[in-house]
């Protein structure tokens, strides 16, 4: 940063110069940087990054360097600025060199004009000023204060604004032009070695999204899967071998920020681009199939899945209200929602991998041909062979009304022993050209038992009783049943 520059001598009085700062160094640190080696990206051999759901991922990064018999000092350049220090773990992966770890420090004041200035409060810096003739004039003055700006004190005064630029003798040791963590160890042998640190850090994490494209034939689709990174880490990894887990691991509860994905273009990925999928411990690990780079405040989308012609299933379901089974109601009719869903089967020979958790948008093709969204739901990690259920969205044209007719308290029951019978009516009606199956589900509280049905029941739980209802084309069907329950 620069002052704008006058000639101090035929300043006006009273008047203040607009701030801002340019820093000459003058010369650079001597003992304590001679005794450190820097480790840069140059000497990487490898970099690997695990990411995990939520927001943070395992670096492995592996470089060579050259040790020198006993201690050593290694600054290890660019790791990231989230890092989580006290989870560095060093290795030495060439076997050569037993090494003991004797103390680390994660430099992350980071070089800057502003972190330089504030370093100097209270030691001298070179004022430096070009008068309009040419001339150059070099002042000393000491560093009092860097605050909404700087404050400098002369031989014979204090001056809050500036004209000139600053020179600095040298870089303070404490501030790097990149987040730094510096190593101190002994080395048995000296030599060349292959170290790797792992490390912990924030600011990394990946989703699942997933595209459906339903065959006009209404049986099967086409299923697409992505993954989405997103690095807010504060650095880049380049040519990185890249493995996702999928699961719940458990951490300490420590509060994080959730980075803001962003949606991606939905293409068919390549079959030979699916990452390869493997069980590890309590969760699955995928591994993309080649290296990578995941840039800094970006997000990157990778293949995950291509599965064509994967069957599945339309059903129309409607529920009605727990509570109306407890007291006596006087609603009446009551609407109630006729919910539209896709069912699937992770299925091996259609999909046959775990799936990740994630958001599935489904798309149908018009009389047309031209492509629609129909609806989107999330699901959960689902294994193989189990069902997936996709809520899409509500029925337009298959309605659905409900109401109790009847309650009675049965004879004999008391506050510990409350028993009565409920009856209900439910009209379902189609407005579609043809007949459809509606799935009628009731949670039934309590010890229950159907007493009279218009059509049979099938008990799925211990409070759920269902009823599979055809609906005409254009018409209406009236479900009937009465149960007796007892709490």
């Amino acid at each position: 940063m620069r002052f704008q520059c006058s000639d101090t001598r035929s300043r006006p009085s009273g008047r203040l110069a607009v701030m801002t700062l340019s820093f000459l160094f003058l010369s650079t640190s001597g003992i304590a940087m001679t005794q450190e080696q820097r480790i840069d990206d140059s000497a990487q051999q490898s970099l690997a990054v695990t990411i995990y759901h939520d927001d943070f991922a395992l670096v492995r990064d592996q470089r060579q360097v050259t040790l020198e018999p006993g201690e050593n000092r290694l600054a290890w350049r660019n790791v990231s600025v989230q890092i989580r220090p006290e989870t560095a773990l060093l290795n030495d992966t060439s076997g050569q060199t037993g090494l003991v770890l004797l103390e680390q420090n994660f430099d992350f004041d980071l070089l800057t004009p502003t972190s330089l200035l504030r370093k100097y409060v209270g030691r001298s810096v070179s004022v430096i000023c070009s008068t309009d003739a040419g001339e150059r004039t070099t002042e000393t003055a000491t560093v009092l204060a860097v605050n909404d700006g700087v404050i400098l004190r002369y031989a014979d005064r204090i001056e809050t604004a500036l004209v000139g630029h600053l020179a600095f003798p040298d870089v303070p040791d404490d501030l790097r032009d990149q987040p730094t963590l510096v190593l101190h160890l002994n080395a048995n042998t000296g030599g060349k070695s292959n170290l790797e640190l792992s490390y912990l850090t924030g600011g990394l994490s990946w989703k699942a999204d997933y595209v459906a494209d339903l065959a006009q034939d209404g049986q099967t689709m086409d299923l697409n899967g992505w993954v989405t990174l997103t690095n807010a880490s504060g650095i880049a990894y380049r040519q990185a071998q890249v493995q996702l887990v999928a699961g719940a691991v458990n951490q300490v509860d420590v509060a994080k920020a959730q980075p803001q994905m962003l949606r991606g273009v939905s293409l068919q990925p390549a079959a030979e681009a699916m990452p390869k999928e493997e069980s590890l411990a309590e969760y699955h690990l995928y591994t993309l199939p080649r290296p990578t780079d995941i840039l800094n405040l970006q997000t990157k989308q990778v293949a995950l899945l291509s599965a064509p012609r994967v069957p599945f299933k339309r059903e129309l379901t409607v529920r009605g209200q727990p509570y109306t089974y407890q007291a006596p109601s006087s609603d009446g009719w009551r609407k109630l929602p006729v919910t539209a869903t896709l069912n699937f089967v992770n299925r091996d020979g259609s999909l046959g991998i775990p799936l990740p958790e994630g958001v599935i948008r489904v798309y149908a093709k018009d009389s047309l041909g031209n492509v629609q969204f129909i609806g989107e739901d999330s699901i959960d990690h689902t294994p193989k062979n189990e069902t997936v259920s996709l809520t899409l969205g509500e029925s337009f044209d298959v309605t659905a009304r409900r109401k109790q007719t009847g309650f009675k308290k049965l004879s004999g029951s008391t506050a510990y022993d409350y028993a009565y019978d409920a009856t209900f009516e439910m009209e379902l009606k189609n407005a579609k050209p043809e007949a459809v199956i509606v799935k009628v589900l009731e949670i039934i509280p309590g010890d229950w038992e159907m007493i009279k049905e218009s059509q049979p029941h099938t008990k799925e739980a211990a409070n759920l009783a269902s009823w599979l209802v055809e609906v005409p084309a254009d018409g209406s069907v009236t479900l009937n049943w009465r149960t007796q329950i007892r709490h």
